[in-house]
C-alpha cells in the first residue's frame, strides 16, 4: 500500500473550517508565506487520506513529504524552524523559553477556555464558560497595551495563537466594554494584517458579518 504522505508533492494541511487550532496554524502559514495545499474540513465527515495519515484523525494535521504532524503547537514550532524568515520566535534559547512559557500559560487559560466555549455553544454550560473566557482576558488586559503586539513590538507566534480566539469573541457572545480598549485596539491592529485576512476560511469570515 502506497503511503499517502508520499503522494503529496507539497506541504498540506487538513484544517477545520471553524477550528481554532487550525486557524492558528493557517495564520502562521500566511505570515510565513508558505505555499500549502489546505483541505478545509466542514462537518464530521473525515477524509480517508486523513484517517490513513493520522491515527487520531484529528485536525489540524500537517504533511510535509513523509512527515506528518498532528499537534497544533508542534506544527507551529516546526513551521517557524523549517521556514525561519520572517521569524515568529526569537533566536535566543532564553527568549524562546520565555515565549514557550507564555504559550503554555495561554494554552492552559485563554485557549482552552475558548475551545471549551466553542464546543458548548447552545448548551446550558455556555454562559459559565463565556464568563470564564472573559475573566481570563481581563486578567491579561494590561499585557495587550504593553507593546505594539502581545509582549513584543513585532508580531510573534503568540499573536498567531491569540488572534483566532479574539476574532471569535462576537460569535461567542463575549462583549467587550470601554475598559477593554487595549484589547480592541490590539484586535484592530492584528485583524488589519493582510496575512490574517488571508488565513480566514469562508465560515470564519462570516463570524464578523
Amino acid at each position: 500500500m502506497t503511503n499517502v504522505s508520499n503522494r503529496r508533492s507539497m506541504m498540506g494541511l487538513f484544517s477545520g473550517n471553524t477550528c481554532i487550532r487550525s486557524h492558528q496554524v493557517r495564520f502562521v502559514l500566511r505570515e510565513k508565506g508558505i505555499s500549502t495545499d489546505i483541505e478545509n474540513i466542514d462537518g464530521k465527515k473525515i477524509p480517508e487520506d486523513l484517517i490513513a495519515l493520522n491515527p487520531y484523525a484529528s485536525i489540524p494535521t500537517l504533511t510535509d513529504r513523509e512527515l506528518v504532524i498532528y499537534d497544533s503547537r508542534v506544527i507551529i514550532e516546526y513551521l517557524d524552524e523549517r521556514y525561519p524568515h520572517p521569524p515568529l520566535m526569537p533566536v535566543s534559547p532564553v527568549d524562546r523559553a520565555k515565549i514557550r512559557l507564555v504559550l503554555a500559560s495561554l494554552d492552559a487559560d485563554i485557549v482552552s477556555s475558548a475551545i471549551d466555549l466553542d464546543g458548548a455553544l447552545g448548551t446550558k454550560n455556555e454562559n459559565s464558560l463565556r464568563k470564564k473566557l472573559k475573566s481570563m482576558l481581563n486578567a491579561s488586559l494590561d499585557l495587550f497595551s504593553a507593546n505594539k503586539y502581545f509582549l513584543n513590538d513585532e508580531l510573534t507566534v503568540i499573536d498567531c495563537v491569540l488572534a483566532p480566539i479574539l476574532w471569535r469573541l462576537d460569535y461567542f457572545g463575549v462583549k467587550l466594554a470601554k475598559e477593554h480598549k487595549p484589547i480592541t485596539i490590539y484586535m484592530e491592529r492584528v485583524f488589519a494584517r493582510e496575512t490574517f485576512q488571508m488565513s480566514l476560511s469562508e465560515d470564519e469570515e462570516e463570524m464578523h458579518l
